[in-house]
């Protein structure tokens, strides 16, 4: 599921998450349901997508599903190197 990525990436992407809703990093595990285990709603992910892509300089299309830690850090990871490419 988890592509290649570099930590700084993952604990770039894990500290805007835990922001939205004040959430120790080390609690947000790659598996973690967002919505299930944390309440994040609709609005939470928006606010984390606008920051990834602020912060990554990236664009995350409405499409992506986007449910659990890894998915954003597979997502931003991938993409992220695309554009060094």
């Amino acid at each position: 599921m988890i592509t290649a990525h570099t930590p700084s990436v993952t604990r770039q992407v894990v500290r805007i998450i835990s922001k939205a809703k004040e959430i120790k990093p080390s609690r947000l595990r790659v598996s973690a349901d967002l919505s299930k285990e944390f309440g994040f709603d609709t609005v939470d992910v928006v606010d984390i997508i606008l920051e990834l892509e602020k912060n990554f300089k990236i664009v995350i299309p409405d499409e992506v599903p986007l449910n659990t830690v890894g998915d954003f850090v597979d997502y931003v990871s991938t993409h992220t190197m695309r554009q060094a490419s």
